[in-house]
């Protein structure tokens, strides 16, 4: 696709992390003007038989593997799906990248119909929220920014259904720090301590006043020991 402009989005997502990528393509692409085509470069070879989908959502389109990422960045499955290519024994990740380009040049001027794509559906399906009982919520670290700032799989819609008004408690570093209110910005507290906020992208987010939480509280992507829950009363 020589003509493309190419804007690149992330090379620093944890290897295999669906979540985090799925959070930064789910962030990033409504930035992007309508007709754009977002390539997700991401675990191609997560089954036997990787494929290169193509999807439309919203007036963009998504070259990704089938592995459950879109879904997840959507949050829903996409409006409609066709199927570029199935990779053969012996192909790459060369041979994939090369139908996106070729793919993303067709689509500057001619739909997937015209192009004579298959319709598909994705088969990967992101795994839903977790909760724990019925006063309970799990979540996990996705991502973390360049302030330290931790981003949680809980979005603010999980949170406002399962909450539905009650008193709450967020707990995280294996129960030894904890948050018992929201904010709505950072000065909402003193330099240096540590409160909770849902990001303009609705997950929750725990951050220090001109501070580094990831840091401080040793939390870390994927980690085990995070210990991230929220109790409702």
């Amino acid at each position: 696709a020589p003509g493309a402009v190419i804007t690149d989005i992330s090379h620093e997502v944890k290897p295999f992390y669906t979540a985090q990528a799925a959070y930064l393509l789910g962030a990033a692409y409504g930035s992007f003007p309508q007709g754009t085509v977002h390539i997700a470069l991401f675990d191609l070879f997560s089954d036997a038989g990787p494929r290169l989908v193509l999807s439309q959502h919203r007036g963009h389109y998504f070259l990704t593997p089938d592995n459950g990422l879109l879904p997840l960045a959507l949050g829903t499955l996409p409006e409609r799906s066709w199927l570029c290519m199935q990779l053969l024994p012996g192909q790459t990740m060369s041979h994939w990248l090369s139908a996106a380009g070729s793919t993303a040049t067709l689509l500057d001027t001619q739909t997937p119909e015209v192009i004579g794509l298959q319709e598909f559906t994705l088969t990967k399906l992101p795994p839903k929220p977790h909760t724990g009982m019925a006063h309970e919520l799990e979540g996990e670290v996705i991502h973390i920014d360049h302030y330290e700032n931790v981003v949680m799989s809980i979005t603010k819609e999980q949170f406002d259904e399962a909450a539905n008004g009650r008193r709450f408690r967020i707990f995280f570093s294996q129960d030894e720090e904890e948050v018992e209110e929201l904010s709505s910005s950072y000065n909402d507290v003193r330099e240096g301590y540590k409160l909770c906020r849902f990001n303009s992208n609705g997950y929750l987010e725990l951050c220090i006043n001109r501070g580094k939480a990831a840091s401080l509280f040793g939390l870390r992507i994927g980690s085990r020991h995070n210990g991230i829950k929220i109790t409702l009363e």
